[in-house]
């Protein structure tokens, strides 16, 4: 009985759901730390409240009447970036960032380990960066806390490299579902965000289920509230074949974002990095253009909803779902801030701030859907030109982020569009397929195969794929005659560089092995020089290999028999000898059979 309590205390199940519990923690008080950042940085000090989704929770109260200082605004964000990346400086440098890849980096290439103050100092410093009006997302941080938390357990339990990669996973999980109240998606994104390929991490897949389901019932049950983010009215359906000409429009579109997106993210992280100045004043500039760009499409549009371009820019959207945003000038707004939030969000997370790129994501995404959602529906294209924006939503991210399934879930969970999954399917689709040049994350690997955690796995298959005919020696090999004298074999040792002989009887028929370990006993014994022959002192009966055997088994035959170069006979007949495998001639043939698949994934990738 205590035998199974223990068992049970120490499954990878049962650890998956207490991370779930601690992530949910993690999240609400992410968002109780955020909101009270935002009130006092933006609310109070600049008098700026942003609007956000529908179903959001408010904390905080924010009475009408506020008079926004606008002159604060590129201010407040650069004392939030540069707050937050002296933060990172100080006590954990791979807090900064959009902190998903630096999880997917641990899974695929730390064993899952992260350091356990990551996620206490990720959420401070992406509350910071948030709170005070930088451009950003919550699922990155609130996924490296999950994570670090699921990592920290892991490693304290000695739970081994895959059972605590499997935490870590279930961590992310965890935190995603609950901040997006997407259970179901929170477990798909962290089994499907580790590879650029459309596949999904299966050893993590039940884990994160149930790590996301208690998570997300923590962080509802903990605030009360279970609704979807977004809330939408009854006109979201798709019911007519012929508005899939606006939905592959709109996934055309959308694969050039998705570029400028990914581009101009990491050319500006490259050109922020090349400034010579100390980190956190890099930051501090990349916070104050936030701003300064904030700024600048109020007075280019004079609607305050431009301000989306900064903090979470989730309010347009739900103005958008709401049929607040119409017309021409809706369209332009609209394009207007997606552009502008690729380069906020570029400025405020490459830059050196904290937070997350899916939250701008779904802003551009869905800005870029509701603008051709409303040109459309002025050519009466569609209905309801604000499901576009849904959709714009979906097809952006799974094609910058290369993960189509858990993001059409994602976002069906967060605005209940059900009825809007088929158009959601094709535009996803498209965008995943003509998007393969960029990728959002980029310390994603291509697919399993590929993954330095599964080398393992893969080194056996690829191994099993390749004979010793592919890699061994047939020219002629140094053999000693059966009845040749101790004397005789031990001038041969002397005068050559080769370590095994093989032995041959009279008929030339391959009957064992000599190796320089075996004469080197006799080497001082000269009265056996004369009395011993060659088949008194070989390995018999001889281990072997045939041309037929995989590398796999030729290697293990290796390690069995702990030497470093093996025979090769005659399949048909094992005493006709045809050469020699040696075993760095496997590592070679390894080496670069997997640089060659390397090399065919990347021609059929593109250039990115």
């Amino acid at each position: 009985m205590i035998q199974s309590l223990l068992s049970l205390r120490r499954s990878i199940y049962v650890l998956a759901m207490v991370v779930g519990a601690v992530s949910g923690f993690g999240a609400i008080a992410f968002e109780y730390l955020s909101a009270v950042v935002a009130k006092v940085a933006l609310v109070d000090l600049v008098g700026y409240a942003p609007t956000g989704p529908r179903g959001e929770i408010k904390i905080f109260d924010h009475p009408a009447g506020y008079v926004p200082v606008l002159w604060l605004l590129p201010i407040v964000p650069a004392v939030g970036c540069f707050l937050s990346a002296l933060f990172c400086l100080w006590w954990a440098p791979e807090a900064g960032g959009h902190g998903t890849d630096a999880a997917i980096d641990a899974y695929h290439r730390k064993e899952g380990r992260i350091r356990g103050r990551v996620p206490i100092l990720k959420g401070l410093c992406s509350a910071i960066t948030l709170g005070c009006g930088g451009s950003g997302g919550r699922e990155g941080p609130i996924a490296q806390i999950g994570a670090g938390f699921g990592s920290f357990l892991g490693q304290k339990l000695k739970l081994g490299d895959s059972r605590t990669r499997a935490l870590l996973a279930a961590g992310m999980a965890g935190g995603v579902g609950a901040i997006f109240r997407a259970p179901f998606a929170g477990a798909l994104f962290a089994a499907e965000i580790l590879y650029r390929d459309a596949e999904l991490e299966s050893e993590v897949v039940m884990p994160a289920f149930l790590s996301s389901a208690v998570a997300y019932c923590v962080f509802c049950g903990w605030l009360g509230e279970f609704g979807s983010l977004f809330e939408l009215g009854p006109a979201f359906e798709f019911h007519r074949l012929i508005e899939l000409v606006p939905y592959t429009v709109l996934a055309l579109v959308l694969v050039p974002m998705i570029a400028f997106y990914t581009r101009f993210f990491y050319a500006s992280e490259r050109w922020f990095h090349r400034l010579p100045w100390p980190r956190p004043l890099v930051a501090m500039f990349g916070g104050f253009a936030t701003g300064l760009i904030a700024l600048g499409a109020l007075w280019l549009t004079g609607d305050q909803l431009a301000l989306s371009v900064a903090s979470y820019g989730y309010g347009i959207l739900q103005q958008t779902l709401d049929g607040s945003v119409v017309g021409w000038e809706g369209a332009r707004l609209l394009l207007l801030v997606a552009v502008l939030k690729v380069v906020t969000t570029s400025c405020t997370i490459a830059a050196g701030g904290s937070g997350g790129v899916f939250g701008p994501s779904m802003v551009i995404g869905g800005s870029v859907g509701g603008a051709v959602g409303l040109l459309c529906h002025s050519m009466g294209l569609v209905q309801n030109p604000a499901s576009l924006c849904v959709v714009g939503m979906c097809g952006f991210f799974a094609g910058a982020a290369k993960t189509p399934i858990s993001t059409i879930v994602m976002v069906t969970e967060m605005t209940g569009s059900y009825q809007l999954l088929l158009p959601e399917m094709w535009v996803c689709g498209l965008t995943f397929l003509l998007s393969r040049r960029w990728a959002l994350y980029q310390k994603q690997v291509q697919h399993r195969a590929l993954s330095p955690a599964h080398q393992g796995e893969y080194q056996v298959a690829l191994l099993e794929k390749m004979t010793v005919a592919d890699v061994f020696e047939p020219s002629e090999v140094t053999t000693v005659p059966a009845s040749l004298q101790l004397g005789e074999i031990v001038q041969m040792v002397v005068s050559s560089r080769e370590d095994y002989f093989p032995v041959l009887d009279s008929d030339r028929r391959f009957v064992g092995v000599i190796s320089v370990n075996d004469v080197r006993q006799f080497t001082f014994d000269k009265d056996a020089y004369g009395l011993a022959i060659a088949s008194d002192i070989m390995s018999s009966p001889p281990v072997f290999v045939t041309p037929k055997d995989d590398l796999h088994k030729a290697l293990e035959t290796f390690d069995a028999v702990r030497l470093d170069e093996l025979p090769v006979v005659s399949a048909e007949d094992p005493h006709r000898l045809l050469g020699r495998l040696r075993r760095r001639a496997i590592n070679r043939a390894y080496t670069r059979r997997l640089k060659e698949l390397k090399e065919l994934q990347e021609r059929a990738a593109g250039p990115r």
